[in-house]
């Protein structure tokens, strides 16, 4: 099995200059999937976050949606 930086959500937030409450209240479930990027360790209330999985994620996202739009000119639009 491969090893994993676990985080709190505090740590999360320092590392990707996130708000804690943030993370917890916007992110979660809804950019964040649990068993994805997060679990709940011994099914307690306690929230680990899985720092490779966010951050290849976040990477991926941003490559993504840096793609733009080829315009007619040979110029790009980025919406």
């Amino acid at each position: 099995m491969a090893d994993h930086t676990y985080l709190t959500t505090e740590e999360l937030a320092a590392r990707i200059k996130y708000d804690s409450r943030t993370i917890r209240d916007r992110l979660k479930d809804s950019v964040l999937l649990e068993g994805r990027h997060y679990f709940r360790p011994f099914g307690g209330r306690k929230t680990l976050y899985i720092w490779e999985n966010v951050q290849m994620d976040m990477l991926m996202y941003s490559l993504e949606s840096a793609v733009g739009i080829p315009l007619a000119n040979g110029g790009t639009i980025h919406g």
